[in-house]
């Protein structure tokens, strides 16, 4: 099997955009996609995140529209976030610049003005159209979109789409597509409901499956048993004093926390902002562009950005806490190290939080080794202790016999 993107049947304009932006060899997970997507089969793909799965289909999409005579709209791609769907589209101008394919992206908002731009954009029949579920089925049942012409049907990070209660909206979507089109899954991993969905819509799928749920080889990880207390004090300290650090996402699980940890640090001198579900959708676009072209040095953020956002040269990943779910951390630590560079993934764990990082020790198959907290806030460290879960009982444990009271 051939690794470079110039065996590949593909029409020049394709290539020129490739080699125009310098990429020659392809991910595994493109050499192992693009080739039987190209022959039309369906596809369902697991990859971890930051492999390259949005080339490893936009790129036969092109070829195929190419093919084919445009007379509407022939490719659906539907994701989970916003944020998601605009980087997409971005990616279809950077990779199909000299094809002259048109996209655009659909996503829910207050934006009058871009709900009409949408709206528009439907009716002027882009061959590629990008969009987040819930918006979506609003235009359709406003009979805004028609997708009578549709020959391709792409899911992205269908596992998110999952976690975020999409399953159903997907499911109608798909119904109202015509049953004859090429349809791929793009997933970071692959539950049992993933499964399941895909053996409903896809038909007789190329199976591939690249490294799921691993880190990226060059991410180094640090884990700091700390308390509470400590860890705004311990983030200062890594910033000042021990990291080079050239970009920093800090994840948070909730926005109040993300806030909080923006205000403290300015407090402290140190430039960040902060980037959430409750920014307005202008805001957090500036904000991403900003920090992609290194305006912004450390970005406070929730999982909204945890997947699906591609950003070179994010040097640290600080996890200000542990996600409950292992798969997130993977998500999280896969922002840094993407291109094959290296990077950093530091968290910091507390009492709370050892459980989860018992779960994923189990998800990574290794034990965790805690780095030593610096001297002068050694006062806010915490001991490593195995946690049951809180709802353990002995006494409802089903293997467990009660041995009978002895009469005496």
């Amino acid at each position: 099997m051939s690794e470079l993107f110039g065996d590949l049947k593909l029409d020049p304009s394709i290539i020129e955009g490739i080699e125009s932006l310098g990429f020659e060899k392809m991910t595994p997970v493109q050499a192992g996609t693009i080739p039987p997507a190209l022959d039309g089969k369906n596809i369902i793909a697991c990859a971890q995140t930051g492999t390259g799965k949005t080339a490893a289909y936009l790129l036969p999409l092109f070829q195929h529209i190419l093919e084919t005579k445009r007379t509407g709209h022939s490719c659906l791609i539907i994701v989970p976030t916003r944020e998601l769907a605009v980087q997409i589209d971005q990616q279809v101008v950077g990779l199909g610049y000299f094809t002259g394919i048109s996209s655009f992206p659909i996503y829910g908002g207050s934006d009058s003005e871009n709900f009409s731009a949408q709206k528009k954009a439907l009716d002027n029949k882009s061959e590629i159209i990008i969009a987040t579920p819930g918006r979506l089925i609003m235009l359709m049942k406003l009979g805004r979109a028609n997708f009578d012409s549709i020959n391709h049907f792409v899911l992205d990070e269908a596992d998110k789409m999952l976690e975020m209660g999409f399953i159903d909206d997907i499911t109608f979507i798909e119904k109202q597509l015509p049953r004859k089109k090429q349809t791929m899954m793009f997933s970071a991993t692959m539950p049992p409901k993933i499964r399941e969905l895909a053996k409903r819509i896809l038909n007789e799928p190329v199976e591939v499956n690249i490294a799921v749920s691993k880190l990226a080889g060059g991410i180094s990880e640090d884990f700091y048993l700390v308390g509470d207390g400590g860890k705004i004090k311990l983030l200062e300290y890594l910033l000042t004093k021990k990291e080079d650090v050239e970009s920093m996402i800090i994840f948070t699980g909730r926005k109040d926390s993300a806030d909080q940890i923006t205000r403290n640090l300015r407090k402290r001198g140190i430039k960040a902002t902060t980037l959430h579900s409750g920014k307005e959708q202008v805001e957090r676009e500036k904000t991403l562009q900003e920090f992609k072209n290194k305006k912004i040095r450390i970005l406070v953020a929730t999982n909204v950005v945890s997947r699906g956002i591609d950003i070179e040269g994010i040097s640290h990943v600080l996890n200000y806490d542990v996600p409950q779910d292992p798969e997130d951390y993977i998500h999280r630590a896969g922002r840094t190290a993407r291109a094959e560079r290296k990077g950093k993934a530091i968290t910091f764990v507390n009492i709370e939080e050892q459980k989860n990082i018992v779960k994923l020790e189990r998800l990574n198959k290794k034990k965790t080794e805690f780095k030593d907290l610096p001297k002068e806030l050694r006062e806010y460290g915490i001991q490593w202790q195995q946690r049951k879960p809180k709802n353990f009982n002995r006494n409802r444990n089903k293997n467990f016999r009660r041995r009978p009271k002895r009469n005496r």
